[in-house]
């Protein structure tokens, strides 16, 4: 019968979670600050950029700043610019954004200063993108390149993390979303704690990250509506009923994403397809109005100052251009992410269904119709609960989010994601 040998003498005993921990803390802060400065430089480059082409140019020529003749002509021409840019820059700005996510492998350290550049001239132009894919993957490839060089010991893994959570902490201002988002990639390792451990490099380079961003830009998404102070069981349906429409609106985007890639592929050459997809987002900004354009946060805000300001009809217009806005950005090559547009389309979608129904609060119909496009586009069930929640600060709400995200989940579970695999086919 064999027996259990003694472990051999001299053998060292194996590090305890605080002795593996804690080294984790310098190089997770370090990061976190690092991609919340990254992000600040390329929003403020973006707001500059944006303030010659939609202010001092416009003004220049006496052309109004936002007039259809305008917004047709900038977004036409900076199609072409950020085509031709992609086209020369090393690495092409990183890899076809329909096939990409939010936390993708890390890129080649060239790739980054070619990416950064276009995302700031896509920011800029009023192209219906956030920034949130292109500055999360530059920070990923800049912390996975250094991290390796400096720490070669420490995995893959880690760098990928601790760069994603500084980003999105950075950009939504809490390092809540961070952790929230990674739980989901990390939660198949089982174990008593070892979500946690995991997630403890992350939260810190997320609280790095959030708190650099608030001390130097204080971003907020509180969009200052009225409280949500008396829960009615009719609220029960209500929400329901919006979440739905919500998940059906962002669903029918999905759904033609492989469509209308295939139909920029189609055309052969990255600059002609950027150059008509910027001419079509000029068309839609005329129809839709400016309010449509740019990546929506700053936008939506300008709506929930005066929700009644604003006809059904015309809510539920912009709401449609925007969504048709987004699909066409994501699809014929600019490099943004898709989170904060699909925030606006839920934002006026709401807005649409309270001046429809009076009776139904603004604050309920506005966080459910962005919980359900939220989940139809990103098919991250924390990340949509987080983002419809924050809108309006309010606890009060999270019951009543909580039971419209589960039809809603129920309709889009197995369904396409908006993300392509490099052969062009639905991911899912």
């Amino acid at each position: 019968m064999a027996t259990d040998s003694p472990a051999p003498t001299g053998t060292a005993p194996a590090p305890t979670p605080v002795q593996r921990l804690l080294p984790v803390i310098v190089p997770a802060l370090a990061v976190g600050v690092a991609s919340a400065l990254i992000l600040l430089g390329v929003s403020l480059l973006a707001e500059k950029l944006q303030d010659v082409l939609w202010g001092t140019l416009p003004d220049a020529l006496s052309i109004g700043r936002y007039s259809s003749l305008w917004m047709i002509v900038t977004l036409t021409a900076s199609g072409l610019v950020i085509g031709v840019l992609i086209r020369v820059v090393p690495g092409h700005a990183g890899p076809d954004p329909a096939t990409t996510g939010l936390v993708d492998p890390p890129l080649a350290p060239g790739v980054v200063p070619g990416l950064l550049l276009v995302t700031a001239l896509t920011l800029a132009s009023g192209v219906s993108l956030g920034p949130e894919n292109p500055i999360t993957a530059a920070n990923i490839a800049l912390a996975y390149w250094l991290g390796r060089r400096f720490a070669p010991v420490a995995t893959a893994e880690l760098w990928i993390s601790l760069a994603a959570a500084g980003t999105i902490g950075a950009l939504f201002g809490t390092p809540v979303a961070a952790a929230l988002i990674l739980s989901e990639a990390l939660a198949s390792h089982a174990g008593p704690g070892a979500l946690w451990d995991r997630l403890f490099g992350p939260l810190a380079a997320g609280t790095a990250g959030a708190l650099t961003m608030t001390l130097l830009a204080h971003p907020s998404f509180d969009l200052s509506l009225p409280s949500y102070t008396r829960p009615h069981w009719g609220d029960l349906l209500s929400s329901v009923v919006i979440a739905l429409a919500g998940a059906v609106l962002g669903l029918l985007a999905v759904y033609a994403f492989p469509y209308a890639h295939r139909f920029f592929r189609a055309l052969g050459h990255p600059v002609l397809a950027l150059t008509l997809g910027g001419l079509l987002l000029g068309l839609l900004g005329a129809l839709g109005g400016h309010l449509t354009l740019f990546k929506g946060l700053d936008e939506v805000k300008e709506l929930a100052v005066d929700p009644s300001g604003w006809s059904a009809g015309q809510f539920a217009v912009m709401a449609l251009v925007k969504t048709a806005a987004l699909l066409i950005a994501a699809t014929c090559g600019f490099r943004g992410g898709r989170i904060f547009p699909a925030v606006f389309v839920g934002v006026a979608l709401g807005l649409c269904a309270h001046a429809l129904v009076p009776s139904v609060p603004v604050a309920l119909a506005v966080t459910c119709a962005v919980l359900g496009i939220l989940l139809a586009i990103t098919r991250q069930g924390w990340l949509s609960l987080f983002t419809a929640a924050v809108l309006v600060g309010d606890a009060a709400m999270l019951p009543i989010l909580c039971v419209a995200s589960l039809p809603a989940w129920l309709l889009v579970s197995g369904r396409p994601q908006m993300q392509l695999h490099e052969d062009g086919t639905p991911l899912r």
